[in-house]
């Protein structure tokens, strides 16, 4: 749930890039009131405008904040974490506190690359932190956020969000990198997916901020969208209130999901667009992790010209 790292912001790659880092990064395994009517009405004009609907097809999604590889016994073991996400078996997942060559506690493995290779999927990795090797590594420490997906990868990108520092007493929001939007093709529909990873402290200002950013990005994308990932807050939240019109709660009985053995809040969320329509959502009971993944049944739009 929260972040024990530090980090130093880097800025995310440009739009003009993205085809060029999707190839070097994606890889196979080898509602409530409050929105703003600005983006109310964006939102509105894109699924209700423009294209002639098409049947729909249906897509199985999931999110998890994987621990770094660690259980909820603390100790690292990535066979497990690829364990529990193949019983899952969802089409996306979008994870959280990936590590790359970040350090001893994962083995300085590239978790993103390895559990691509063994559950035979597509990774791409958001970095949110990104710093020089460790004393004796050759490869850069990196810890962020990933999407798997075993259907086609038509384009990634990593967009900034508002971030606070962990390496100041006092630190000043800033935009950082870490907030993955991986966009693939289902049986002709193309469908945007983002995976997040939102402020753990007690202050609701920053994910405030941080909503209203992820907003800005999703409006701008035409088509079905699902959000997930690590909140650090429950869908009642004010600070997740603007999210709620734009998107729908896709699981909003299916059990807390935090921590894994006890869980008592409900902050790993699937979240949809008006294109999506949700058939079945659970909280999946396993201490793989210090949190429990969520897994959706959905149907998704499809839009031909």
């Amino acid at each position: 749930m929260e972040d024990r790292v530090t980090r130093r912001s880097r800025t995310s790659a440009c739009r003009i890039l993205a085809a060029l880092a999707c190839a070097a990064a994606v890889t196979l395994g080898a509602a409530s009131p409050g929105v703003a009517s600005a983006d109310q009405s964006a939102f509105a004009h894109r699924a209700a405008t423009g294209d002639r609907a098409a049947p729909p097809v249906p897509l199985r999604v999931a999110t998890y904040n994987i621990h770094a590889g660690a259980g909820e016994d603390d100790v690292f073991d990535l066979d497990r974490t690829a364990g529990a996400i193949r019983a899952l078996n969802a089409d996306v997942i979008g994870l959280q506190e990936v590590d790359v060559h970040w350090g001893d506690r994962s083995g300085f493995t590239d978790e993103a690359r390895e559990l691509a290779r063994r559950l035979r999927m597509r990774a791409f990795f958001a970095p949110i932190y990104d710093l020089p090797p460790a004393p004796g590594h050759t490869q850069r420490q990196r810890f962020g956020v990933a999407v798997l997906s075993r259907l086609p990868v038509v384009s990634a990108e990593n967009h900034e969000i508002t971030r606070l520092s962990t390496q100041s007493s006092d630190p000043v929001p800033e935009p950082a990198p870490g907030f993955a939007e991986v966009t693939v093709r289902d049986r002709g529909a193309l469908v945007h997916i983002y995976s997040t990873h939102l402020d753990y402290r007690p202050d609701p200002s920053v994910r405030r901020t941080q909503v209203d950013d992820m907003l800005a990005v999703l409006v701008e994308d035409h088509g079905p969208k699902v959000l997930v990932g690590d909140f650090n807050a429950e869908p009642s939240a004010p600070e997740l209130a603007r999210l709620w019109g734009p998107l729908a709660d896709a699981a909003p009985d299916a059990g807390d999901t935090y921590p894994a053995l006890a869980p008592v809040k409900r902050i790993d969320l699937v979240t949809v667009s008006p294109e999506v329509t949700v058939t079945r959502a659970r909280t999946v009971d396993t201490a793989a992790s210090d949190h429990r993944p969520v897994v959706a049944d959905l149907l998704v739009r499809r839009h031909t010209s």
